[in-house]
Formats: structure tokens, C-alpha cells, sequence
């Protein structure tokens, strides 16, 4: 019987030192980290720096971060500084002298959420970034107005929707208003007398500068009672007392950026929504503090839109009302008891008219009214129509933080689309975009060619389409680093510039 047998052949075995395979292992992960890295670049986030100021105050590009001279208050100028006359604090009016030595910060860098869109429709008040239709290589940031099916509209600086005005959710809003007056930036030299006949500009650039609340007639209001920034008042709690706002020597309400070109200003329209808020000491006044005299008083505000005034105000012995006056006669609009005030501390104070809503807050309290969806719901601009801020109160009261805000205000002058009563139509997989920094921003309002597609496609003139959205921007990641040294480059991160960035809910919008 015949056996085969098997013949099993070695061979030496290969032996590698432990560095090497250490080296091996260590390629090993690299490439799958480079892989997954490329893979998270492409479908989940992306890292991006903010090229223009289309976006300020949200999102800056190349920028110079300045604090205003005369009073202290922080701001930024767009990156063409050296091109622009001369940039105006929005705070204090006061213009930097043009050739003064600034650094220039980069943009901001981001991070996108990218594919969202595949999974989720946009919403709007979303930050998006998205091709440009009118160069396909380069991708814009901007802010989501309109989406598909809806009719857009700008009428005197807000968006209507399909004929109603589009709320914004309140973090949106929150980024959204614009400073007017900070009563905490005060130059050292304050409450200087300057000419009464000297013009705006004159006055503005002059080093003088006069505190823009003023008493009115019978009002005892002492806008220096503990400190130049300090309000306080000291009357009898039935004896109500009012300041206003004075925009012939403060800031005026029209819509114009610290970060733009100032020689402009003359141009932009007035804002119509504001906010004034502030803190509030119930029972006391400079020093002085007293318990028995806490609920007795009141503290309130007054804003003008067009040809209404309308009040926020409440008693401290525990009602919260919202009124507004005709023919100097008062009708309130809401009402509300709360617990009566007590001086344990300050109380946050704000009322605030934009969007054709009023609202007002009082420490934890909140309290809204709605004028109505339509474009006239809340009156007309007439003619020689201005806004206005008052402040009224009675009893013993310490005001500190005061401050007034406008709402963005979208330019409609000189625009292709969306005007109104020319309403623009977005249709299917279609949207509409604009800018924060309105008046500086190539958006839809403004583009005067149709899109480029792929294999010859055109899209319609002021339009993104879905095809060309990349993501929503979620969080800036590093803005205005620090120079360890000078001639050093910016390479010590500022936390306090790492940040949410707010887009659109359902709700509100």
C-alpha cells in the first residue's frame, strides 16, 4: 500500500524590530484618522473664516477692533478702515481721528453644520452658508429670510411674509438689536456745554458732550445722583417725573453700523423699533434705601413708533401694564398683578417695541402685546415722523445700565426685489437670503444676474437654490485671538469670543 505523505515546508519566520512595527501601527491610525477627519470635513462639520462684513455685527470679517477714546466703548470697523473717513463710536457720536495706528484682526472663524439640509428643512432666521450662485466657487454666509413657497416683503425695515410680519424668535432678536446709548461709556470730561446752534456733525465731533436724557418741564430726575451714571429720583410716590431722550445731542435712531463707512450715515432711513432697559432700585435714591418706601412708586417707559406712543410701566405695589395714549387719553392693552416690589436688589427692567409687538419685562416677570400681523397694523410713517424714548417714574428710585437699542432695520431703498407692494415669490427648492450688515450686504435684494449651474443651468436672478446650500453655522470657534507679544501673530485664543450662533425656530417665525 502506497503512502503519500506530506511535506510540510518552513520557512524562517520574519522578525521586525518593535520600533518598526510601532512606526507601522502608529501610520496605521494616522491614515484612519486622516480618513475620518476628511470624512467629517466633507458630511458632518466644516471649519470656515469669515471674508466681509456682510454679516456684522453677528459675524465679522478683517476687522479693527477699536475702544472709542473719548468714552471707553468697545467696537469694531470694517477691514477697509484706512479707505473710510473716519470711523464714528456708536455709543458717544465721537469720530476717531482718520491715520490713527490700529492691528488688523482676521474674520471670524467658524464651524457649519453640513448635509443638515438633507435631513431637515431650513428654517428661517437661520445663518446659512451657501455657493453664490453668481460664482459657484465661493461660498457667502448669510442670513435665511425667505423659503420656498413664500412671498417676501421689506416694508420700513422688517420682513412680511405672505402679507404678515415675520417675528424673530427672541435668542435671534437678542443678536440682532443694534446700539443706540450706553449710559455706562460716558467720556471723563462729561456734561461739557457746547454750542446750541452747532450743527449734528459739529457737535459730534466736537470733544464737548452733554448727557442726551433731559428733564422735562417739573421733573426732578438727577441724572448725576451717585456717579454721572447713575439716575435717581426722589419724589413723592404719586408724582410721576420723566426724562426723554434728546437725539439732537445723542445718537439719533437711524439705521447705521459702527462697523460701515460713517460719511454714509446721512443716508440711512430711521428705525422705527426700539428697546430701552436698564436696572432699577425700588426705595432707593443715591444712598439712601428704605424699605417702607419700596412698594410705593412706579417705574416705566415710553416709545414712540410713527405717530403712537406707547407705555410700559409698573407700580410697585404690584401691577405690570402696557399702554398706549390717544389724543392724550391712556388705553391699556395689557395688564398683569405680580408681587410687589421689594429692595433686596436691582430689578431688571425692559420694554421694547419691534416687530410689531411690545414687550415688557420686569425681573423674572414678561408680559407682551401684539399690534397685528399686517403692514399697517401698527400706523404709517408720516412725514416728519420720528421715534422716541422717554423714561418716567415716582417715588424713591435708582436707575443704573441704562441703554437704548434699535432692531435691524433691512434696506429696502434702491433694491431689485421684495420691495413694498412688489412682493418677491420664492418657488419650490428656492430661497431667499439677506445680511445683517444691510446696507453693506450682496444679497438677494440686490443680485442683478441669474444663477450658474452645472452643464449650463441657469437658476432665477435673487435666488439660492437648494442644490447650492452647504449648511447652517453653528458656533464661532476663534475670534480676535491675542498677541502674546508685539510683531507677534494673534495665537492666544479669546474665550470670551467663542460663541453660539443663533438661527430660527419654528416657533416665532
Amino acid at each position: 500500500m502506497e503512502h503519500i505523505s506530506e511535506r510540510i515546508i518552513s520557512y524562517p519566520e520574519r522578525r521586525h524590530s518593535a520600533a518598526f512595527e510601532g512606526i507601522i501601527d502608529t501610520l496605521k491610525w494616522v491614515l484612519i484618522a486622516l480618513i475620518l477627519a476628511l470624512i467629517f470635513r466633507a458630511f458632518i462639520m466644516e471649519a470656515f473664516r469669515i471674508p466681509t462684513g456682510s454679516m456684522a455685527k453677528t459675524l465679522r470679517g478683517a476687522h479693527y477692533h477699536l475702544r472709542c477714546p473719548r468714552c471707553g466703548y468697545k467696537y469694531d470697523v470694517g477691514g477697509d478702515y484706512y479707505s473710510q473717513p473716519e470711523p464714528r463710536c456708536p455709543s458717544c457720536c465721537y469720530y476717531l481721528p482718520p491715520g490713527t495706528a490700529l492691528s488688523l484682526s482676521n474674520g471670524d472663524r467658524i464651524l457649519v453644520l453640513k448635509s443638515i439640509y438633507q435631513f431637515t428643512e431650513p428654517k428661517r432666521w437661520d445663518v446659512v452658508v451657501f455657493k453664490n450662485p453668481l460664482d459657484p466657487q465661493v461660498n457667502y454666509i448669510k442670513r435665511l429670510i425667505g423659503r420656498p413657497g413664500e412671498t417676501v416683503e421689506i416694508i420700513d425695515g422688517d420682513i412680511y411674509i405672505n402679507g404678515r410680519i415675520a417675528r424673530k424668535p427672541a435668542g435671534v432678536q437678542k443678536a440682532l438689536w443694534m446700539p443706540v446709548y450706553n449710559n455706562d461709556f460716558q467720556p471723563f470730561h462729561q456734561q461739557l456745554e457746547s454750542t446750541a446752534d452747532s450743527s449734528d456733525l459739529q457737535k459730534a465731533k466736537d470733544d464737548s458732550w452733554r448727557q442726551p436724557f433731559r428733564n422735562t418741564q417739573n421733573s426732578s430726575w438727577d441724572l448725576n445722583a451717585y456717579g454721572p451714571t447713575v439716575f435717581g429720583l426722589d419724589s413723592e410716590p404719586d408724582q410721576v417725573n420723566t426724562i426723554v431722550y434728546d437725539v439732537s445731542i445723542g445718537n439719533g435712531f437711524s439705521a447705521t453700523y459702527g462697523y460701515n463707512d460713517s460719511s454714509e450715515y446721512r443716508f440711512r432711513p430711521v428705525c422705527s423699533d426700539l428697546m430701552v432697559r436698564f436696572y432699577v432700585w425700588p426705595g432707593s435714591s443715591g444712598r439712601r434705601q428704605g424699605a417702607a418706601n419700596s412698594r410705593r412708586g412706579l417705574i416705566g417707559a415710553g416709545l414712540k413708533k410713527y405717530e403712537t406712543l406707547y407705555h410700559g410701566w409698573v407700580d410697585f405695589s404690584g401691577k405690570m401694564n402696557i399702554e398706549k395714549m390717544v389724543d392724550g387719553n391712556r388705553i391699556l392693552l395689557e395688564h398683569r398683578e405680580i408681587e410687589p416690589a421689594v429692595p433686596a436688589g436691582p430689578i431688571w427692567f425692559k420694554f421694547a417695541c419691534v416687530d410689531h409687538q411690545l414687550i415688557l419685562e420686569f425681573g423674572p416677570e414678561r408680559m407682551k402685546h401684539y399690534l397685528g400681523p399686517g403692514p399697517d397694523d401698527a400706523g404709517t410713517r408720516e412725514e416728519g415722523s420720528e421715534p422716541a424714548v422717554k423714561i418716567f417714574g415716582a417715588g424713591r428710585l435708582e436707575l443704573r445700565h441704562i441703554s437704548i437699542y434699535r432692531d435691524i432695520h433691512y434696506i429696502s431703498d434702491g433694491i431689485l426685489r421684495a420691495r413694498q407692494g412688489d412682493g418677491f415669490r420664492v418657488d419650490k427648492d428656492e430661497f431667499f437670503v439677506c445680511g445683517d450688515n444691510s446696507p453693506y450686504s450682496l444679497d438677494c435684494r440686490v443680485w442683478a444676474t441669474e444663477g450658474i449651474g452645472n452643464n449650463g443651468v441657469k437658476y432665477r436672478v435673487g435666488i439660492v437654490p437648494r442644490d447650492y446650500m452647504v449648511g447652517k453655522a453653528v458656533l464661532v470657534y476663534w475670534g480676535d485671538a491675542f498677541r502674546p507679544f508685539e510683531n507677534i501673530l494673534p495665537i492666544i485664543p479669546n474665550i470670551g469670543q467663542i460663541r453660539a450662533i443663533v438661527g430660527g425656530s419654528d416657533k416665532g417665525s
